[in-house]
């Protein structure tokens, strides 16, 4: 298993749609990537608005070359390009983990 995690960072000055964020984008990003290996996707929220970050999604691959390989497809752009239906937010970063 590995996950990717992307953090959108901003303030309370950005917008912001938790519901779409959980309800919406995550089921897109999951018919998009499932092909791929994307076997699950969770969202995360800060407590307060003074975190510096919006949200934290987590999304689960069978492997590292899962998720390449599914940043790499076409259906990455149909995944950006319903960003702005959420978040102005300009401040999205990627990590990658691996199981102890």
């Amino acid at each position: 298993m590995h996950q990717m995690f992307v953090v959108c960072a901003g303030n309370e000055k950005n917008r912001f749609d938790r519901d779409y964020y959980a309800d919406t984008h995550l089921a897109l990003a999951l018919k998009c990537w499932k092909p791929y290996g994307l076997i699950s996707a969770e969202a995360f929220f800060p407590a307060t608005n003074r975190s510096g970050w919006l949200s934290i999604g987590v999304y689960t691959f069978e492997s590292q070359q899962d998720v390449i390989r599914a940043l790499e497809s076409k259906e990455t752009g149909r995944v950006m390009a319903d960003v702005p239906h959420f978040t102005d937010a300009s401040t999205v970063i990627r990590s990658h983990f691996m199981p102890f």
